[in-house]
């Protein structure tokens, strides 16, 4: 009794530090103190071996994604080829189009293996632009650009993003695991959450609603808001920074995307994705080279950038690696695999609520994953299967109110807050990839 209240307790209060701004690391820690007394762990085997398993374990195996990743996006902004794909759908699609510009912006640079920081960051004053001359409300950048970055691109068959690596790990898998269903449901999370995110935008218009940032009723993000607004709410003076080739700046994209899927039939999908982003980096490099005055920088702030995100990731899995040890957490992994109906149910739950407990789609992966996919391989159940619905899974729940990618992107990046801008972003990037789940399941169960 006392290990599942621990558990629930260690959770909540995870949930809790992280919305509170406390580092992940430090909020891991101690939760992962909390859930070994209260789960009867001998402290010191928990942190020393447990913890520092979990931690170093993920590190070892996913840290050069990361760094590649990172040194991608780094480059693709540098060079302003991010700028440059960004200008380039805004100026196809107009102001109009405003909504279905900032998604298609984002969608092109995270399913081509760019950073998901970098995009936002890149789209961001894109996205400004397009809202105010179309005045339309500014609470809804984040809701676009989340629904851009995450929905559908991190969860489709064949996207070199990290949450559609991971599986191809543990399953034997190739990128393109769960082949013509996973492209339907990413077609229909495209499709669905494109008219959904547009009728919610043309309903406030309707009620009156304008582009105005500085509406926000949060005191104490005022301050935070103006800065940001600032920064992006610049009158154009008709002067253009010179831009890259839009088509030489979305070529890297392309290859990594092809270069992927093609060396994986041969190559490990880690090492797929290696070689991918490393040809994407150099390719990038060479198409822009009188936009790049130095490339080390390029290479020290990926670097940082990348050592960031996976130490932040990996103190969840270090803390999910601990609380996978206590009797509670076993108790829920053996009430899972006895749900009633297709036993895709249970690894799509068990998955779905991993990720929304750490608030990570690839820290709930590396934490589950290791634990669920012996279970459900020796059930004889198709890997193809397995691997897809695991990835559609980390992407729905993980992004409740105290993901990192969503409070960066609602706070950091746009200067809103929750209260005014969450309840779009959470029917995008919540309600509908957890109904596609649903649907995904039912699919896989009859085909």
């Amino acid at each position: 009794m006392l290990s599942a209240i621990g558990l629930i307790v260690s959770l909540g209060l995870l949930i809790y530090l992280t919305m509170r701004g406390i580092n992940i690391i430090v909020a891991g820690i101690i939760c992962s103190v909390v859930v070994a007394v209260t789960g009867g762990l001998n402290l010191e085997t928990a942190m020393a071996k447990y913890y520092m398993d979990g931690f170093t374990g993920y590190f070892a195996s996913w840290f050069l994604i990361f760094l590649l990743g990172a040194v991608f996006g780094k480059v693709m902004q540098d060079t302003k080829a991010a700028d440059s794909i960004a200008d380039w759908v805004s100026r196809r699609m107009g102001p109009g189009r405003a909504v279905f510009a900032v998604v298609a912006a984002c969608a092109i640079m995270t399913y081509g293996g760019v950073s998901l920081f970098v995009v936002g960051f890149s789209v961001y004053p894109i996205a400004v632009s397009l809202f105010k001359k179309a005045n339309l409300p500014h609470r809804f950048i984040p809701a676009a650009l989340v629904f851009g970055s995450v929905s559908f691109t991190m969860t489709s068959p064949g996207s070199p993003e990290i949450q559609n690596l991971i599986p191809t790990k543990f399953f034997h898998t190739t990128p393109t695991g769960g082949g013509a269903i996973g492209f339907i449901i990413g077609f229909l999370i495209l499709i669905a959450g494109g008219f959904w995110l547009g009728y919610m935008v043309k309903k406030a218009v309707a009620k009156g609603e304008g582009f105005d940032w500085s509406l926000s009723s949060s005191k104490e993000s005022l301050e935070e808001v103006s800065a940001a607004g600032e920064k992006a709410n610049v009158e154009d003076t008709g002067e253009k920074t010179p831009l890259p080739n839009p088509f030489l700046s979305i070529l890297p994209l392309i290859m990594v995307i092809i270069i992927l899927n093609i060396t994986a039939q041969w190559l490990s999908s880690t090492s797929a994705a290696m070689v991918s982003l490393l040809l994407g980096i150099l390719l990038t490099w060479v198409l822009n080279l009188k936009f790049v005055p130095h490339y080390w920088p390029s290479l020290a702030s990926g670097s940082q950038n990348a050592l960031v995100a996976a130490a932040n990731t990996c103190a969840v899995v270090g803390f999910g690696s601990v609380a996978a040890k206590v009797p509670a957490f076993q108790s829920i992994v053996d009430s899972l695999v006895d749900i009633p109906g297709p036993p895709l149910v249970g690894l799509a739950i068990g998955i779905s609520l991993i990720c929304a407990i750490t608030g990570s789609a690839s820290g709930g992966l590396g934490i589950a994953l290791p634990i669920l996919a012996p279970i459900y391989l020796a059930k004889g159940l198709d890997p193809g299967a397995m691997h897809r619905i695991s990835t559609l899974a980390s992407g729905g729940l993980d992004s409740l109110p105290h993901n990192g990618y969503i409070v960066t992107t609602i706070r950091t990046i746009c200067g809103e807050t929750h209260k005014r801008s969450y309840k779009p972003v959470f029917y995008l990037s919540v309600a509908l990839p957890t109904a596609a789940l649903i649907l995904a399941v039912i699919l896989y169960s009859i085909f």
